[in-house]
């Protein structure tokens, strides 16, 4: 079981007590029960049909029950859904826990903004477009909790920065749930009309059609991501310097990215940018990369050859984005002397800063079978040494600042089967941060 901090597990039980406070005032009217026994199951069948990865999130029922029930009937109807809901990290029971608990907290705050509004005599009368503005209130309460809460729990579990946990958060999530609002308040202006609940049903048809193609674009990057987790068990297996070094690159570039203050989806890209760093040592014969004792000039041009073939091989992969451009650079120096292309300063691109850093640190920090790793506070005094001439130093800053908060674990990488390996020659600042490839 993955460990939970206190204070995070601390946090989860206040939020769930604030759910179960707002669950006291239920309402006896035999009506109430019945739409919300029914929006209920509906939620619940959403969830089963989200776990299969068949549908998302069936927030239009959330928001429904919002726009349609007394607050505290209306954040029932989330529970049995949220405890069916799909889990892939542990600890499984805690995450659900949670998840109904946000979800309580969320749409009973939608609830009573959307009845302080007048929003039910609205939707029942109906009365356009003023039933707009309830509901409009209601989305916005709706997502301002998510996201307080999500940033909260992020902050707390995850270490991610105070400054930048909800940098963008609540802007990202909005146009989303507007969406389902809107879904939401057809479903419940039609659930109130002469035709009743079967007629409700049908606004979830279209919605259910985008949710499949939403979900086969996720079956296709799940598709380039097993491909890219081959491409990078085959460089471990072909070259024992980076068994485990793209993993450790891809956990140091993301904590780089994070404490630079970078949205959730450019942090994912750092990642994978740091894990293929080294993909096009696939293109470079095994016997140099295994070869005992220095190389000869032209071996070390065919190696250094390797970010040009990794960028190849990874171009067509459109979702990487940046991390492609971080491939082909990330052995470039601010002072020129890099390659492939001697780019310079401000000529590098971003992403191929963040991931050179995150490379050297962890060569310099990794315990191998020719030499015992330096420690960490050691490494990062030699990155901060050489900040500037060949390092980004605000990406140097942020590496320190991210190891200082969430510490470092370095690893043995080799199995030890060659008792000796003699580095390359490599310019004096290379090899003494131990980043000479």
């Amino acid at each position: 079981m993955e460990a939970v901090p206190a204070r995070a597990r601390v946090y989860v039980a206040c939020v769930v007590l604030g759910a179960l406070v707002c669950l006291l005032s239920l309402p006896t009217v035999r009506a109430s029960w019945w739409a919300m026994t029914l929006l209920a199951v509906l939620y619940a069948g959403g969830e089963w049909l989200a776990r299969r990865r068949i549908a998302g999130a069936f927030h239009p029922v959330l928001l429904a029950g919002a726009f349609l029930l007394p607050p505290a009937a209306a954040a029932l109807v989330a529970l049995p859904g949220a405890l069916l809901s799909p889990v892939e990290r542990r600890p499984v029971g805690l995450r659900r826990i949670w998840r109904a608990a946000q979800l309580a907290l969320a749409v009973w705050a939608a609830a009573r903004v959307h009845g302080a509004l007048g929003g039910r005599h609205a939707v029942v009368a109906p009365d356009f477009p003023y039933a707009l503005v309830p509901a409009g209130a209601a989305v916005l309460a709706f997502c301002l909790v998510l996201t307080v809460l999500d940033g909260g729990i992020l902050a707390l579990a995850e270490h991610v920065p105070v400054r930048a946990v909800w940098r963008g958060l609540f802007l990202r999530s909005l146009a989303p749930l507007a969406v389902h609002g809107l879904a939401g308040l057809m479903m419940a202006v039609l659930w109130r009309s002469p035709y009743g609940p079967p007629a409700s049903l049908l606004v979830l048809l279209p919605m259910c059609v985008s949710w499949w193609a939403f979900a086969q674009y996720h079956r296709e990057r799940g598709a380039h991501q097993a491909t890219i987790r081959a491409l990078v068990q085959a460089v471990d297996i072909k070259d024992e310097y980076t068994r485990g070094h793209s993993e450790r690159v891809g956990q140091a570039s993301m904590m780089i990215a994070r404490e630079l203050g970078m949205d959730d989806e450019r942090v994912e890209v750092l990642r994978f940018a740091g894990i293929l760093h080294d993909v096009g040592k696939l293109g470079v014969p095994t016997r140099l990369l295994r070869k005992d004792g220095p190389l000869t000039p032209e071996e070390r041009r065919v190696i250094e050859l390797h970010p040009e073939y990794g960028h190849e091989m990874v171009r067509g992969i459109s979702f990487l984005g940046e991390a492609r451009a971080a491939v082909l650079h990330h052995h470039e120096r601010l002072d020129g002397s890099g390659y492939p292309y001697g780019l310079m300063g401000s000529q590098i691109p971003e992403s191929a800063r963040v991931v050179a850093v995150a490379d050297a640190f962890d060569a310099m920090t990794s315990t191998r079978s020719y030499r015992r790793g330096r420690p960490v506070a050691a490494a990062l005094e030699e990155l901060e040494r050489c900040a500037g001439a060949q390092f980004d130093p605000r990406m140097v800053a942020a590496l320190v600042r991210g190891v200082e908060r969430c510490g470092w674990h370095p690893a043995v990488t080799a199995d030890g089967v060659q008792s000796r390996r003699v580095h390359p020659p490599a310019p004096p600042v290379s090899s003494r941060t131990g980043a000479h490839r």
